[in-house]
């Protein structure tokens, strides 16, 4: 760079010269030059494509993939993580964990506000971790060996356990745990507060309105402790069902963000990376991980028998599936704990051989012959929205062609949710339960007996027992030796992979469609479910 004492001496063109070329570097830069030049602007509005239309937005009472999208822009936790799932600070500044492994103490960040204008302080933080421990689907576990949360003054909360939690240090994001205003909730029916869909937070943006069936809007929040961002003026979440309709929307500019089951169809991929003005983005959030699996309600009698089951699993084809309805996109896996956990997952766990001839002898020697018509019995087939018809229409295909009638019942996803967790209207539900950061949070909750609660969302679907399954979870969610805790979780797999009360798919395709303009969407290892703090246009 020439310095201001040699620029004194040099002539007019040459400083002519020098003018034109910084002249021409910010034409650049403006033009997108490369990323590393680009500095992040203040404006704008973000048009993001959200499906399906959540029940509320605040991820509290759900882990409902829409609240855990759209209520970290609002709300926020201790902590966020990197793409190696170390944690950095957000409303907490520091944190240490004593010599036993019982105490985790942390330092609050000052000068927080609510968007009401209220002090945030410790007291919110133990009102929501006790909170989250009762109402929260993962809480329960998460939380489960929290006795008490201390808080000598306002800027410190000490969590106190009765035996150690070697994975919550990972489970304090906004999207997992957030902390909410207890000014505003305590008191009050948790499961029913207007604030679940009212949200009152501290994050990058502040809640305007929410127009059921059509969007959400979120404004900048100018009180935001980390200035100068956020950097949009505005977030407005959009809701539009249909599948093609997105793609238009993304293709046409009207639209600059989707994500999974709000973005486009899977066969438009490899159309969309070629188009100019759109960017495709596989990173999984290892925060979040990617795992849809099929469950048996073991209410159902006819699904009591593991013959049964496994002959089913013997009808599905899960190589095929993933070549036809995630037309190659994703990562099929058979253990619970799938590949995205690699130092947890056991890569012994093969899918059930496929062959129909075998799941028939099976369903005959159950008891389940041919009547009338060929069929053995008739099952009634769900599936979340997170998950395509045309998953529950393989399976449907699939079980027709050893004798079963599997009549798949679509609903939007808050009828859903009550279908299948409340009033277990159903024998099979395909899912999308994913893994997230830490097999104790993301997939104990599925299989651990003591998390099978009729009405709690996204728990202990098949309604499993089994005491050794139990035995061996709640161990492994103790146990903060490393070896000691993998084959835990190892025995684990394999006794659920013999008891087959889910048939696991893997990991599903994980496509994210933006505008060239959107930078810096994900950041964290929360990926989409981050706060957007970090997000700009470039020109």
């Amino acid at each position: 760079m020439t310095s201001p004492s040699r620029n004194k001496n040099i002539g007019p063109l040459r400083r002519r010269a020098l003018a034109a070329g910084a002249a021409a570097l910010s034409a650049l830069a403006l033009l997108g030059a490369p990323a590393a030049w680009a500095q992040p602007r203040q404006g704008g509005t973000l048009n993001w494509l959200v499906n399906p239309v959540p029940a509320s937005i605040v991820p509290l009472t759900t882990t409902a993939g829409g609240n855990a999208e759209i209520g970290p822009k609002i709300v926020e936790g201790l902590l966020t993580y990197d793409y190696e799932l170390k944690p950095k600070p957000l409303l907490a500044t520091a944190w240490s964990l004593s010599a036993d492994g019982l105490q985790y103490t942390f330092t609050l960040r000052k000068g927080v506000k609510w968007h009401d204008g209220k002090d945030f302080t410790s007291a919110d933080v133990a009102f929501s971790i006790l909170t989250l421990k009762q109402v929260h689907p993962r809480g329960r576990g998460t939380f489960a060996n929290v006795v008490e949360v201390r808080t000598p003054d306002p800027y410190t909360a000490v969590v106190v356990l009765s035996k150690p939690a070697p994975f919550l240090l990972t489970a304090l994001a906004a999207t997992e745990s957030p902390i909410v205003p207890k000014h505003l909730y305590e008191g009050t029916d948790i499961a029913a507060s207007k604030y679940n869909s009212q949200p009152i937070g501290t994050g990058p943006f502040v809640f305007k309105e929410w127009v059921q069936g059509s969007h959400i809007i979120l404004e900048r929040n100018p009180n935001y402790w980390d200035k100068p961002k956020p950097y949009l003026d505005r977030v407005v979440v959009r809701f539009v069902l249909d599948a093609a309709a997105r793609a238009a929307a993304l293709e046409s500019g009207a639209a600059d963000l989707a994500n999974g089951t709000g973005g486009i169809p899977l066969s438009d991929v490899e159309r969309f990376r070629k188009l100019p003005g759109v960017e495709i983005d596989t990173r999984v959030s290892p925060y979040l991980g990617s795992h849809q699996q099929i469950y048996f309600n073991l209410d159902t009698p006819a699904l009591q028998k593991v013959e049964v089951r496994r002959a089913i699993a013997q009808a599905i084809d899960v190589n095929a599936f993933a070549k036809t309805v995630w037309y190659g996109l994703g990562t099929p896996s058979a253990s619970p704990i799938g590949k995205g956990i690699s130092r947890y997952h056991d890569a012994s766990i093969q899918p059930y051989p496929y062959d129909p001839k075998a799941a028939e002898a099976a369903l005959d020697a159950a008891g389940f012959k041919r009547g009338a018509g060929g069929t053995r019995l008739k099952l009634r087939v769900l599936y979340n929205p997170f998950q395509e018809r045309r998953a529950a229409d393989f399976v449907r295909q699939s079980l027709g062609r050893i004798g079963i009638d599997a009549a798949v019942e679509s609903y939007d996803f808050a009828t859903y949710v009550t279908k299948a967790y409340t009033e277990r209207a159903f024998d099979i539900t395909l899912e999308s339960l994913t893994n997230l950061f830490d097999p104790t949070v993301g997939v104990q909750r599925v299989f651990w007996s003591k998390n099978f609660k009729v009405g709690l969302p996204f728990s202990n679907a098949a309604h499993y027992v089994n005491p050794e399954v139990d035995r061996l979870l709640e161990a492994a969610a103790v146990e903060v030796d490393e070896t000691r805790r993998r084959q835990l979780f190892v025995d684990f797999q394999q006794i659920v992979h013999r008891d087959v009360p889910s048939i696991e798919l893997g990991a599903n395709p994980a496509i994210t469609v933006l505008a060239k303009k959107v930078r810096d969407y994900g950041p964290t290892g929360e990926h989409i479910r981050g706060s957007f703090a970090d997000l700009y246009f470039q020109p």
